[in-house]
């Protein structure tokens, strides 16, 4: 992974773990142990989630930049429907407490998107690539003399 795309994943993870920890604790005092694993588990969810898609759509956007657009779009409804798949699959559980889960994962993601949104303007990545072989070579102008 190159490095700009090491440190916007990493300036999106780590508030939004942030965030999860915080979510964790509020949890746990409100809602108890199963509150606290519920918060955790939403937390790691976002994060996963998140973080693979960003990952698909920066190896997108290198390889194949005119599908960069539609990609997302993809990946964005992929996510919520395997978010969707999650929530229905874990809806009776008793692992940890459903409440806490949803509103943790609801602060993980407006983390997730606020950090990766900051990230992503204060980076300086160039969106034309410098062409290096002409460098050295003196510029044509068409004249002759």
């Amino acid at each position: 992974m190159p490095s700009n795309d090491a440190r916007i994943l990493l300036q999106a993870a780590v508030p939004t773990a942030a965030v999860g920890a915080i979510a964790a604790v509020v949890s746990g005092v409100v809602a108890g142990g199963k509150g606290a694993i519920g918060a955790i588990v939403a937390t790691l969810v976002v994060i996963l989630f998140m973080g693979i898609g960003l990952y698909v759509l920066q190896r997108t956007a290198k390889s194949l930049p005119h599908l960069f657009q539609a990609m997302g779009l993809m990946l964005y409804t992929a996510q919520i429907l395997l978010l969707f798949i999650f929530v229905a699959a874990f809806k009776n559980t008793s692992l940890f407490n459903p409440k806490a889960f949803a509103i943790s994962l609801v602060a993980a993601t407006l983390a997730w998107i606020g950090a990766q949104a900051r990230a992503q303007m204060k980076a300086k990545i160039l969106y034309v690539e410098p062409d290096s072989s002409n460098g050295d070579k003196p510029e044509k102008t068409g004249h002759s003399s």
